[in-house]
């Protein structure tokens, strides 16, 4: 059994892909089997050889007793006998899937794949996908068949970039198999590192489609607060207040609105409406609630721009400081965040926007959007936008904003960060 092998280092696992899913996943196996580390990005691959996360999620640590080999080479790949991808499924600029990344990964595993091999897929995609698109490659590309020579699985990622808590050890793991004894063998590898033990599920469909509908929820349920937000700032109260208050029954489920960026929320429920549409089947909640998450950037652009014309300032050529472009509060993932949209925006209007951000990085800030961080802001600016919760922001103060501001000001605090806290500024939050 492929488990005893591992156990006794009789075989190789390997993870293809080693971003914010893969390489924690890889060390924490590493310190029980041996790993590959196997990555396209010779540039990432080098940095882990030397014990440095480049997506700065882990420390050194992380890296010392580990039995891994980090890897570009499909020759060094071809010593696995269990694969594991966990590479990214992102959309197109059509918001349709784009498949590249894990066919891709699939190609390469199917060149190096044996009889009596396994291989396993976090990638999160649509139910059917594992099957439908990624198993006729393995076998087309391989010469093997599914049951007779090899074995298929599929357990959806469950990494929160910047969670400290609910990490890879400490969170139940969803597995499933393409038949029992898959089931069983890939059971018992994940729960070498996974501490409250895993979740069987029927078949790979089922967990297919367990993950993609945990975004989903998150995401509709966002949808509905921030059109709760735009509701509540027509009739002139504030979003947070109500839901503080509506937060005093037992009941009540606690979402905020916000920015629905990075690479699972404000991403997996298209591949789900996707596969909707396939099937014939038009998805009107789901559908309804991306586009208010993604319409949420312009829309906040759109109130500050009124917000200024309020105040008798001309929007050709103000300046406003937007501080925080990463998807969420704390990280440097920049991967679809929505803080973009704001800034286009206002640029659309003639504006003159300065950007800040401690955990972005300014090249990939460059690559990805062509935009220019600047290292600290030179005031004086019309109006600043607080755009993620960083922990290096929530203890600002008035006078920290007031000194970078021209008299007459707006700040707008899109996690309502300082509610309560502004009062010489014209304050507006979601």
């Amino acid at each position: 059994m492929i488990y005893d092998k591992l156990v006794k280092k009789e075989a190789k696992l390997a993870v293809v892909g080693l971003g914010y899913v893969g390489l924690p996943l890889a060390l924490a196996l590493a310190k029980k089997i041996s790993v590959i580390g196997f990555d396209i990005n010779e540039k990432r691959v080098n940095l882990m050889k030397n014990g440095i996360d480049p997506s700065k999620e882990l420390e050194h640590e992380a890296f010392e007793g580990a039995d891994i080999e980090f890897t570009t080479s499909l020759d060094k790949l071809k010593e696995a006998s269990f694969f594991i991808v966990a590479v990214p499924t992102p959309i197109d600029d059509h918001n349709q899937p784009d498949l590249t990344p894990v066919l891709g990964a699939t190609r390469s595993v199917a060149k190096c794949l044996k009889k009596g091999d396994y291989v396993v897929y976090e990638s999160t995609v649509y139910p059917g996908c594992t099957e439908e698109d990624c198993l006729p490659i393995l076998e087309e590309i391989s010469g093997l068949k599914l049951g007779e020579d090899f074995k298929l699985g599929y357990s959806p990622e469950r990494i929160n970039p910047g969670e400290k808590v609910h990490t890879l050890p400490n969170t139940i793991k969803i597995v499933s198999g393409s038949d029992p004894e898959a089931l069983d063998q890939i059971a018992k590898v994940y729960e070498l590192v996974v501490k409250p033990g895993v979740h069987r599920a029927p078949n790979i469909k089922v967990a297919e489609a367990a993950k993609i509908i945990e975004n989903t929820q998150r995401d509709v349920n966002i949808a509905l607060m921030n059109e709760l937000s735009i509701i509540f700032s027509r009739i002139g109260i504030n979003t947070y207040d109500v839901l503080e208050a509506a937060g005093t029954k037992w009941n009540f489920l606690k979402f905020y609105p916000g920015l629905v960026g990075g690479h699972c929320i404000g991403v997996d429920p298209y591949y789900l409406v996707y596969k909707a549409n396939e099937l014939k089947y038009h998805s009107q909640i789901i559908s309804a609630g991306r586009f208010i998450n993604d319409t949420m950037g312009g829309y906040i652009a759109k109130k500050l721009v009124k917000k200024l014309i309020g105040l008798g300032k001309a929007i050709l050529g103000a300046r406003i400081l937007v501080m925080g472009l990463t998807f969420k509060e704390n990280v440097a993932d920049i991967r679809n965040s929505k803080v973009v949209d704001i800034i286009n925006e206002l640029r659309d209007f003639g504006a003159d926007v300065d950007i800040v951000d401690p955990y972005a990085d300014p090249e990939d800030v460059k690559r990805m959007y062509g935009l220019n961080l600047i290292e600290k802001p030179h005031g004086n600016y019309d109006a600043i936008v607080v755009a993620v919760g960083h922990d290096e922001y929530r203890a600002l103060t008035e006078d920290y904003f007031t000194g970078l501001v021209h008299p007459n000001a707006v700040l707008v605090d899109v996690k309502g960060l300082y509610r309560d806290k502004i009062h010489s500024l014209k304050y507006w939050s979601l």
